[in-house]
């Protein structure tokens, strides 16, 4: 990393986290830059919706938001190692609590309004737009299939 600015952490910043198991971990999170920022403000949140989104695209999206997470290296010599793949996020995160955990925390450096509670005033928007359009797609297609092939008989 050293000496090549697009391969550094923008603003990195020191994170421990307790994982399942009690056992501190280190980590280094750190901002994106502005086009991934965008990326995840607009695709995390509703690809991560029970029912609703898309596992497989979260899942890109928070190896690309790993991507910008690092974990010192051993007695602090050499640069950070990036969590660049699935495998370097299986090798130094334990378990999927931590991870969500680490993911948490980056969105919150990341963005403003998962501060001072917004977080939840924002998932509540989404889920009430979200159930809304499932309730007007559901009724819609209820009324469809109710609808008779043939007039009622008369006896």
């Amino acid at each position: 990393m050293a000496g090549d600015s697009a391969n550094q952490l923008l603003k990195p910043q020191n994170l421990t986290v307790k994982d399942q198991d009690g056992n501190e971990r280190n980590y280094i999170i750190s901002r994106f830059p502005a086009t991934v920022g965008r990326e995840m403000l607009c695709q995390y949140p509703i690809t991560a919706l029970p029912k609703v989104g898309d596992y497989p695209a979260n899942e890109g999206l928070m190896l690309k938001l790993m991507s910008y997470v690092a974990v010192p290296t051993k007695m602090g010599v050499g640069a950070p190692l990036r969590l660049t793949t699935q495998a370097l996020v299986n090798n130094h995160v334990p378990d999927g609590e931590t991870l969500m955990t680490i993911e948490k925390e980056m969105l919150t450096y990341n963005t403003s309004f998962f501060l001072r509670g917004k977080t939840l005033t924002f998932f509540d928007a989404i889920m009430q737009n979200v159930t809304k359009k499932i309730i007007e797609t559901l009724t819609v297609s209820l009324q469809q299939s109710s609808t008779l092939a043939k007039p009622p008989s008369k006896n």
